[in-house]
């Protein structure tokens, strides 16, 4: 299982961007981070298209399959569409990992049985171009 943000281990950051103007300002080789929304959709593709890594945050398994097909390296759901996705992903042999967005370390220990790739706490996620 992989951990991103977790107060004991180091681990590398996200960067979140709100537009493509934000990309320059993040360190080079790294991953960034936005929701899927169809206003993105020009940041998706340049970011595929320059093959910059990205991780995606989905609110539905539609959405899942989406970013799946525009090549984010991460995806990022919450707890309730966790065993879902997995699943999903498993049985298509994505690409992708999936993480499940975390606030509390207790989740960890029932995430890790369903077999979800990693979790991600917030402290992970640095906002860039607010």
């Amino acid at each position: 299982m992989i951990l991103f943000g977790h107060r004991f281990l180091a681990s590398e950051h996200f960067y979140h961007v709100e537009n493509i103007y934000c990309i320059p300002k993040t360190p080079s080789n790294s991953t960034l981070f936005l929701n899927f929304d169809e206003n993105n959709l020009d940041i998706i593709d340049h970011l595929f298209t320059n093959s910059i890594k990205f991780a995606l945050h989905v609110k539905n398994i539609k959405e899942l399959i989406y970013a799946h097909t525009m090549g984010a390296s991460y995806i990022i759901v919450e707890s309730k569409l966790a065993e879902d996705a997995q699943k999903v992903a498993n049985d298509y042999l994505f690409d992708a990992k999936i993480l499940v967005h975390i606030d509390d370390e207790e989740e960890i220990e029932d995430l890790a049985l369903l077999g979800v790739d990693g979790v991600i706490f917030a402290k992970a996620i640095i906002k860039i171009c607010s």
